[in-house]
């Protein structure tokens, strides 16, 4: 297959297999995956009825949804095309820097909060969608809205954690694999105490951005 040359022609494709004419009549979005991913939570915020309809349309159908849920499925793609025709119309400079972003951090959130803020802030000022992260914790500060975002290579660490970004993969973990934590102390690096409290915000970093990559998916 590698040496097949590619074959590129003009004609014009006509689908054998239209859809019936009880389907309304939708244009399909045609968005790459990081536009679409950057407005997610914002078409979730408006279409979620139609979403949910959709979905319980899917269980109910029994393995057809793909043929009797058409109707509904329809109704999700005109919302999403109402919620990023209202993007592009308000917020097109903000939302081209955040999924521009995106593309270039390979899908990490965590990467582009800078980019972020400013485009929720937008839609929310001029559109009126917020982003929510489903089931959140009461009391906590959203991962979206922290400051400091402890994997993002924006977020100020100081110069231990730019050595650390600049060494080849497996580099430290060789450098530190034989040595126990009162050591890793001696030789300059952070407390213990301070160590431990970055482990366990490392590790409630990942679930919380787990749960937030969830809530798109969903």
């Amino acid at each position: 297959m590698a040496d097949q040359e590619p074959q590129f022609h003009q004609d014009v494709m006509i689908d054998p297999t239209p859809m019936p004419d009880h389907i309304p009549k939708v244009k399909e979005i045609g968005s790459t995956s990081a536009p679409l991913f950057s407005a997610a939570y914002f078409i979730g915020a408006r279409c979620r009825p139609y979403g949910d309809d959709f979905m319980q349309c899917k269980t109910e159908a029994y393995g057809k949804g793909e043929t009797e849920c058409l109707k509904e499925g329809r109704k999700v793609t005109r919302c999403a095309q109402g919620v990023l025709q209202d993007i592009n119309t308000h917020c097109l400079e903000e939302w081209r820097a955040h999924w521009k972003c995106l593309e270039r951090n390979n899908h990490q959130l965590w990467d582009c909060r800078p980019a972020e803020r400013p485009f929720n802030k937008c839609v929310f000022d001029k559109i009126g969608l917020e982003k929510t992260i489903p089931d959140y914790r009461e009391g906590q500060t959203p991962i979206h809205l922290r400051e400091k975002q402890i994997y993002a290579r924006h977020s100020p660490r100081g110069p231990e954690h730019m050595e650390w970004l600049k060494m080849p993969f497996g580099t430290l973990a060789r450098k530190w694999s034989g040595l126990n934590w009162e050591e890793m102390n001696k030789v300059g690096k952070e407390p213990l105490a301070r160590k431990a409290e970055a482990k366990r915000q490392r590790k409630e970093m990942r679930e919380e951005t787990k749960q937030e990559r969830q809530a798109v998916s969903s």
